[in-house]
């Protein structure tokens, strides 16, 4: 027995020690050393030869860890792992820092210290703007996102007079609008200098797009700034439309604001606490953290990601602008994976960009993000797929922060899967954009779609829309969409410009849809609203205190449209069902049963117009309840329930809704609860800009 022992832990000791090997990577390093812990390596490129020669003597399940010691890690190009080097998918590459001082991996620079010109106002000169015409359009003060000079100032907006739209050719990809501005805002007109016609940006916010164009030309005379690019038709510009003008030098005139000289000085004026002494202010260079790429025919394969910080990327304006595209789903990313297997991340922080955060895009499978925290961000969260040929599948997004973004891009998206199946979308807090909170499937109708069996579940979805945009939902779903799940998920304050700040949203053509056990409240349209769809089921749920409605639907179909079962509805403003143009839940194939509804303000309420009784005629509700569903504390967002009595005539199952969302230590769970300060902002905008249905 003891001869067994023996040889069994020789072989443990063994194979231990045969089958990793470590790369050390320091800030004092240099890419000529052997990459052993006194002699470290500089970079993670640096590493990759090492990681070559290593890989071709290691085994199958074998590791290479690339230790990346504290400290900080500059970049001015993104880092690069690609086919030939990485595409063996034998051995794990795990690039690793320190768990309680993860080391920081930034595309950003430090200017020299600010001088006052004023008070009120700093500036310090940056000379590679100058001699070498580089130009950047973020930066952040203190690790905060600061805003460029815009009028109005941060928060508000304008109205367009009057647009015109002149087409310049047939297909609508070349037209001048002419944007009018009212008789309050001429002045800006003589404000804007002609050399910073180029610089100057006029950022349109119009239902589910946003525009963002170079001014072409500004005619005094008529009231009337110009702008050119392709014609949205299906979503133009109108006098409905919120914009602002960003980007010239006597727009500067808010603490927080920045303007950035084509001579190479850049001014700022400091928010109230600031001092010259205790100000840093970086701008970003690099334009990605990671690009991970392989081919169809080679796969990049097992690599790892482990407590590393990657902060600060920018994005440009390209010439012609930026033209509408819904969720920004054209706009890249800060880490950009093609073609790619078992790519992991795990307690790392993607922060302070100009784009979405990660990408996985073509053909990428078994992959994960754990334990991430997203943030600051000019676009969205994560993306997943784009090429319904070469399909992403089997993405794990599971328990991570994915808060404040659309900064730039407004109608970026938390978390969106383009094209992809399979894919894990669990125990996230999403919170802080100004669009959708998870968007599935890229499909409009009833065509074949890639996108199955999806799982969403137990995410804490909020705070989303700031009335600054429309036609959006907590969880957005397109297309046919067989297997998919949106279960156990925790959905409130969203909170459009105009129509649709919807909870759930099953817009068109979203088929085979499963959406349960969801708490879904304080939302401004509708707790769900299906556009048009088949056979989805909705069951289980808890939808309370939204707005103007608490149900949706807006086309009546052939076929069974949705199934509304054991669901509790709660409200105490707007009313029940809600159809478009007419009462489409009257003429609708649905299956509507074992519902309790409760309307604080009176027992007779209307559905579809009906009384209740007229209703149940027409075989909706059948075995339905009015009756208070016994809360705890509704007004304090309390949903636990004083007894069972109600619910269970119903057959409703209670769900503990406290589980959605991260978990873990206190202090990962602390980080993800918004400050009040956020809280009173978006209140606050959306008593001012949210306009009546």
């Amino acid at each position: 027995m003891k001869t067994i022992w023996l040889t069994f832990l020789v072989f443990l000791v063994s194979y231990s020690y045969a089958g990793n090997e470590t790369i050390f990577i320091a800030p004092n390093g240099n890419d000529g050393n052997k990459g052993t812990i006194e002699s470290p390596l500089a970079s993670i490129e640096g590493a990759q030869l090492k990681i070559k020669e290593l890989r071709s003597r290691l085994q199958a399940n074998d590791s290479i860890i690339v230790q990346i010691q504290s400290g900080t890690y500059p970049i001015n190009r993104p880092i690069t792992l690609d086919y030939p080097v990485l595409s063996d998918s034998k051995t794990t590459i795990i690039f690793r820092g320190d768990q309680k001082d993860r080391p920081l991996i930034t595309g950003g620079r430090t200017t020299g210290r600010f001088e006052a010109v004023t008070p009120q106002l700093w500036r310090v000169y940056i000379p590679e703007v100058a001699n070498y015409g580089f130009y950047f359009e973020q930066l952040y003060i203190n690790g905060e996102r600061r805003f460029r000079a815009q009028t109005p100032n941060q928060g508000d907006f304008f109205k367009p007079k009057r647009v015109t739209v002149n087409k310049l050719d047939s297909t609508n990809a070349y037209t001048s609008q002419k944007i009018t501005l009212k008789d309050s805002e001429l002045s800006i007109l003589n404000d804007i200098e002609k050399s910073e016609w180029n610089d100057v940006q006029a950022v349109f916010y119009h239902k589910w797009d946003n525009t963002r164009k170079r001014i072409q030309y500004i005619n005094k005379v008529d009231s009337s700034m110009y702008l050119t690019g392709r014609l949205h038709t299906v979503n133009p510009l109108t006098i409905k439309s919120l914009y602002v003008i960003e980007n010239y030098k006597k727009a500067l005139d808010s603490p927080g604001e920045w303007y950035l000289e084509r001579d190479g000085f850049l001014y700022y004026i400091p928010m109230p606490g600031e001092t010259l002494e205790n100000t840093e202010a970086v701008y970003p260079v690099a334009e990605k953290f990671l690009v991970i790429k392989g081919s169809p025919e080679k796969k990049v394969s097992n690599i790892r990601f482990e407590h590393i910080r990657f902060e600060y990327v920018s994005t440009q304006t390209p010439p012609e602008g930026q033209d509408p595209v819904q969720a920004a789903a054209n706009l890249d990313a800060a880490v950009m994976i093609d073609y790619a297997d078992n790519i992991h991340f795990k307690n790392c922080d993607i922060a302070h960009t100009g784009r979405y955060g990660i990408w996985f895009n073509k053909n990428t499978s078994h992959s994960s993000v754990e334990e991430c925290h997203l943030y600051d961000l000019g676009g969205g969260g994560v993306k997943i797929g784009s090429d319904p040929i070469a399909l992403s599948h089997h993405i794990k997004i599971h328990n991570n922060i994915i808060q404040h973004g659309g900064y730039i891009f407004p109608c970026a998206v938390g978390v969106i899967i383009i094209h992809g199946s399979d894919n894990e979308i669990t125990h996230n807090d999403i919170a802080d954009f100004r669009y959708s909170g998870v968007s599935v499937g890229w499909v409009w109708g009833y065509a074949p779609s890639p996108s199955k069996r999806n799982k969403i579940e137990f995410n804490h979805i909020h705070h989303l829309g700031w009335a600054e945009l429309s036609d959006m939902g907590g969880v957005y779903t397109l297309g046919a969409s067989e297997g998919t799940t949106v279960s156990n998920n925790v959905v409130h304050h969203v909170f459009s410009y105009d129509y649709g700040g919807w909870g759930l949203y099953t817009d068109e053509g979203s088929t085979g849809i499963v959406m349960e056990n969801n708490l879904v409240y304080k939302c401004k349209s509708a707790g769900f609203h299906q556009h048009y769809g088949k056979d989805n089921m909705i069951r289980n749920n808890i939808f309370a205190l939204n707005q103007y409605f608490q149900i949706q639907l807006t086309r009546s179909e052939d076929h069974r449209s949705l199934s509304f079962q054991n669901n509790i509805v709660y409200f105490n403003e707007g009313v029940l069902y809600r159809s478009n143009e007419k009462d489409k839940w009257i003429t609708a194939k649905v299956d509507i049963d074992n519902n309790c509804y409760w309307d604080t303000r009176s027992k007779t309420f209307q559905f579809a117009k009906l009384n209740f009784a007229d209703w149940k005629k027409l075989g909706r509700d059948e075995h339905s309840f009015i009756a208070d569903p016994n809360f705890r504390d509704p007004a304090n967002f309390d949903f636990r329930f004083k007894n069972d009595k109600i619910i269970k005539k119903i057959g409703f199952k209670k769900f503990d809704y406290t589980k959605a969302g991260v978990y873990g230590d206190s202090a990962w769970k602390e980080k993800a609860v918004l400050s009040k300060q956020i809280e009173n902002d978006f209140d606050q905008a959306v008593a001012k800009w949210a306009q009546p249905i």
